[in-house]
């Protein structure tokens, strides 16, 4: 049957982060990828909406992909494939971490599968012995240590990408039935043993969700904007479960991560007050004033001798402004 384009926009419309959009179009392992991002962290979902043509026209083409050629090179697809395993890799780490073997086994075999899921989205794929054995490999060098997750992700995306080639003919297509069972039992799979971590050892999975956040954020922190909006995804769930009411021990070690996020901002104001040398009850023109005669100051135009150390400067100055501002944007008058 025809796949239709309003069908698709509409799916995508309700569903998007679910991935509906993708079942519907046959694209099944682009809709566990979102299923199991929730739309690639929302972004991908958004960005999407300007790929559906083209994808309902290859889902109605009966044409093949030339077996014989190499994709070309897609750096999207290779930074998709850098942040799901990291992704994947950081799942891992909450709900498996007390496996004996953890980083030797658990940990690379999460994060190559993740990477061979990016992989597999499309018309193309790689060669997930040859992803996996890359993960397997790196993972020793850095045992012991949670960094890892990044050189084995970067590693076995390498490899995943210098292994990609096109999907073979599309066979007979499956029954919905089991493209649905296959797709639940992965999301299991992957649900599974972070939902057994959370609730029976809740204390141990808050602390590594606010550590994640905190990390997250002060990486993102030289650009307050972005900031603000990563902190209000990271807490949604935080603030939907207490609108609805709930309560119990188990809410409570939830709400240590709420408070560790709001500590975590009110340091990092404290630090830009300290930035621009104002006092933390400074006005919005004394915030102003400071931030015209520091950009000066530490302009690198100004400061060709030591260019480094100005642009650093020039930067902390920009983002403290940028952060202080919104803050008192934000007050209530």
């Amino acid at each position: 049957m025809a796949k239709r384009l309003l069908v698709a926009v509409a799916l995508w419309a309700l569903g998007g982060p679910a991935g509906l959009h993708h079942l519907y179009l046959g694209r099944d392992n682009h809709a566990l990828l979102w299923m199991l991002t929730l739309g690639g962290f929302g972004v991908g979902w958004l960005w999407e909406l300007w790929l559906l043509p083209g994808w309902v026209a290859q889902a109605n083409s009966t044409l093949e992909a030339p077996r014989d050629e190499h994709p070309p090179l897609s750096p999207v697809r290779f930074l998709g494939q850098v942040f799901v395993g990291i992704y994947f890799g950081l799942v891992a780490l909450i709900g498996l971490s007390s496996l004996p073997g953890f980083y030797l086994v658990a940990l690379p075999l999460a994060v190559g599968l993740g990477v061979h899921l990016v992989s597999e989205v499309g018309g193309q794929s790689s060669d997930l012995q040859g992803t996996l054995t890359a993960a397997f490999i790196t993972a020793p060098i850095f045992h012991g240590r949670s960094v890892a997750i990044v050189p084995i992700s970067l590693t076995t995306s390498v490899v995943a990408q210098r292994h990609r080639h096109y999907k073979a003919s599309r066979g007979p297509s499956k029954k919905l039935s089991a493209r649905l069972y296959r797709l639940g039992l992965a999301y299991l799979a992957f649900s599974a043993p972070l939902a057994h971590c959370a609730f029976s050892n809740t204390a141990a999975t808050a602390n590594y969700v606010a550590r994640a956040i905190g990390a997250t954020l002060d990486w993102v922190s030289v650009f307050p904007s972005l900031s603000g909006i990563l902190e209000s995804v990271l807490l949604l769930p935080y603030r939907v479960w207490k609108a609805l009411g709930f309560g119990g021990s188990y809410f409570q070690e939830w709400e240590k991560v709420f408070v560790f996020v709001q500590s975590f901002q009110s340091e990092r104001q404290q630090m830009a007050y300290k930035v621009l040398g104002l006092h933390s009850d400074s006005t919005l023109d004394e915030i102003n004033k400071s931030y015209r005669e520091l950009v000066k100051r530490w302009h690198p135009d100004h400061n060709r001798h030591q260019a480094a150390e100005a642009e650093r400067r020039f930067i902390e100055v920009q983002a403290a402004y940028e952060l202080l501002t919104q803050m008192k944007k934000q007050k209530p008058v």
